[in-house]
Formats: structure tokens, sequence, C-alpha cells
């Protein structure tokens, strides 16, 4: 597969015809189940994009049953800008429900396989742009990140995925699960890649009121050779695999022998972040999808009144994780608990911050895992408690607004992908690029 890097220097009969190419190879790998389907709309870069991002003509659905038959009027402002810098928006990619899943089995669609192996995960909620990306059908994909989304699966599947730091890059047009955690970013073949469709997507927008007032390029300034001081977390991955704490020996040796300081510091126990991160998500989320009850747009079931249509639409169109996480939302924000649980959420969140800014006084980098392992087969994670502690490692990234990117870095023992995270502070997605392809340099996976 062509690196993106490589494509957007193809001429337009040389683009056609890789288009052609590439969608022979996606009709040849049914199986995967990456796609939910293929458009060709416009002329550039074939780009990926998860069905919860916006494009004008398409059938967005967020891999729910719910918004079948809705038809996106407008395009994100992601796809405004990649279709300004010469690509295009390509097919959309499988997804858990709503974006609420570590493995894409609650995706309307059927679950999306691990191109390395068919009886393991891709990771979630960006599954299918992952396991596009990591299949070669794909130059390139857009995720969101809410709680991991883009760095679990990309981890899970070999290949880069980058969250950036919350308001970089606009959400107007991405479909919300917890409006104050989710973030677009690229998924690609390698952290170059990355840099370069970050560059495109970021900026200010003022759609989105959330957007930070930066529009700084980062692929023209790589430096993988800038020295830096990078905190690993040895008591952090304790509850880590052995693949994953061999991974993480692997990446602070080479670290040291690329002349980079390794200094070691501490987190607080990760109980905090996910008890702070599942309840601070599912009152988002509550919230944000009581829009969706059959009158406005998607599927409606009639029922004998208004209310009666509410229900029978919801209960009918919702699958079983999206359920449970309204009903736990509506249940923390709830008279009698909203300060029990919401407020005091809120009060982690703020100590989890602090915690981050603390480290970055005197570090440029973080390196920890991202999963407590490997990609587990499917149904393992069967049980919702054990796929909620599966985020351990990712979710405080998003509580804090951090940028933060993943890479491949070793393989386990049964062939499948070991990655890491690397996290920087605030608006400083220079040096997590330059870092991280410090890192990939040394480490030289696909070699």
């Amino acid at each position: 597969m062509i690196t993106l890097k490589e494509a957007l220097k193809l001429n337009k009969d040389e683009l056609n015809k890789f288009k052609e190419e590439l969608k022979a190879k996606i009709e040849a790998r049914p199986e995967l189940n990456a796609y939910i389907d293929v458009n060709n709309i416009g002329e550039g870069v074939p780009i990926a994009i998860k069905d919860n991002i916006q494009v004008n003509g398409w059938s967005v659905t967020s891999g729910s049953n719910i918004l079948q038959g809705y038809i996106a009027p407008y395009n994100a402002t992601v796809i405004e800008k990649m279709v300004d810098a010469g690509l295009s928006p390509f097919g959309r990619t499988n997804m858990d429900e709503f974006a609420m899943g570590s493995t894409t089995e609650s995706s309307f669609y059927g679950k999306t396989q691990n191109p390395h192996n068919s009886e393991y995960v891709p990771g979630g909620s960006s599954g299918g742009s992952a396991a596009a990306v990591g299949a070669g059908l794909a130059i390139a994909a857009l995720g969101s990140d809410t709680g991991g989304s883009i760095r679990q699966p990309a981890a899970f599947c070999g290949i880069v995925g980058m969250k950036p730091t919350y308001g970089r890059v606009s959400r107007y047009g991405l479909g919300a699960y917890a409006s104050s955690l989710d973030q677009i970013g690229p998924m690609t073949q390698n952290v170059e890649d990355a840099a370069i469709l970050y560059d495109i997507i970021s900026g200010h927008d003022a759609k989105d009121s959330t957007s930070a007032d930066m529009n700084d390029k980062v692929s023209d300034k790589l430096d993988a050779n800038r020295k830096m001081t990078i905190a690993v977390l040895p008591k952090h991955i304790e509850n880590a695999s052995e693949d994953v704490k061999k991974a993480y020996q692997v990446a602070i040796d080479v670290l040291k022998a690329a002349g980079h300081t390794i200094v070691e510091r501490e987190l607080m126990d990760a109980k905090f972040d996910i008890s702070a991160y599942y309840i601070t998500a599912t009152a988002e989320a509550a919230t944000n999808l009581a829009r969706y009850d059959g009158i406005r747009y998607g599927n409606r079931v009639t029922g004998t009144n208004l209310e009666d249509t509410f229900i029978k639409t919801r209960s009918n169109g919702f699958g079983d994780e999206v359920k449970r996480r309204i009903l736990l939302g509506n249940f923390v924000l709830s008279s009698g608990y909203y300060e029990a649980y919401y407020v005091k959420a809120q009060k982690t969140r703020h100590m989890i911050k602090d915690q981050y800014n603390k480290i970055f006084e005197d570090v440029d980098l973080i390196l920890s895992p991202i999963a407590p392992g490997i990609a587990p087969k499917f149904g393992e994670l069967k049980n919702p408690m054990d796929m909620y502690l599966s985020d351990l490692y990712s979710i405080s990234v998003n509580l804090a607004g951090l940028p933060a990117l993943a890479l491949p870095i070793s393989k386990s023992d049964a062939g499948m992908p070991v990655g890491l995270q690397l996290i920087a502070k605030p608006y400083d997605e220079q040096t997590l690029f330059d870092g991280s392809l410090s890192l990939e340099k040394q480490i030289n996976y696909n070699s």
C-alpha cells in the first residue's frame, strides 16, 4: 500500500487507477467487514471515514439501527478541510454503535475482524477504520476518540492512531457521544502520514464553540533527532500483560539508545480514571442521544401516541450497550444522585488533569500502555465490566484533554500487534509527533 505522502503526488490518471485497485481489494475481503459501504464521490486521494462523521449525501448511521435511512445533508468540517487539500472521502467504516464499545461487536452491521487474525477483535470503537488501514484496504482513515477509540484499535491492528488535544480538530459534523471528550483524529500507516493528515483536518472552526484558535502545522517541521525527556510509569503498568510489559521495555531501551532521557513518574490508581470517565461519558451520552426519537430523522416505530412512539422507537433502535449507558447516564444525573456521582466525577477529572500538569513541568512526553494486553478474542469481553476495565490506560488522556499517539512496537507470541502510546502536554502536537517519529524509526516495526 502506498503511503498518504506518496498518494498526494499521484496525477489524476494514476489516482483513478489506484482507486479501482483499492475497490477490488476491498471486494476481495468481505469477511473483514471493515467497510459498511464504499462511495467514490470525489477525485482526491481516498480516505476511509468512520460512520459517525457527516459526509454530504451519504448514509451516516453511527453503526446503529435507529439511524437507518438518515442521509447526511452536509459535510463535517474535517471533510471540507480534506476536500480542500485534495483528499476524498472514499467509504464509511464499521464501528461500535454510537462509539460505545471496544470491539465493534455492538455494531448494527456485525463485527469487524482483526486483519492479523480473524479470531481476534480489531478494537473499538473505530475498529473498522483500524482494520481497513491494517489490512491495506485504506491509505488512511478518520476515527473518533472518546476514551481511546482511535488509539486502542490502532494498537490492536498494528497501525498509527493519533488523538489530538481537545479542541484542535473541529467536532462539527461528528456524531456526539460525550461532547467534552470526543475528538476526531487520523489513523495511518506511519507517523509522518498521521502528521500530514492531522495538519489537514486541524485548525480553528467558528462552527465549533470548543475549537481552539490555533492553526499551526507540524508535518513540515518533523524532527526525529530532537532529544527529549520522557517519563515512564513502572507502577502504572503492573496490571499489564507480559506482552505489553515486554514491549514497554523494548520502547524504553530504544528511546535510551536514541539519546532520550528516561525518568520515572507515577500516576494515581487507574480505578479513579475509570470511575470519572464512565460517569462523565454516560451522563453526556444520555443527553446527546435524547435527540434520537424517531421524529426528526432515522427509524421510527409508530406507537399509539407520541410517548409510546418514543419508547418503541428507542427500544427497537438502540442496542444493549447503548441502552445500558443511557440508563447509567440518566441515573447519575438524576435528582439525589447528581452530587454524589456526577459532581464527584468532575472533581476527580480535575485531579487527573492536575497530575498530568505536574508531570509535564519537567518532561516532554509520557510513555504509556494503551490496553492491558493484546487484542482479546471475540466473546472475551462479553461482561460489560470487563470491557470498561480494559480502558484503564486510555481514558485519562481524554479526561485531561491531552494529545496522544499510538504506534506499534512489537508482536506477541501469538503474532498479534502490541502498541504503546506517547502522551504530550496540551497543544504540543509538535513534540508528540517528533518523539513518535523517533520511536518509530528506532523500532522499525514493519521491516
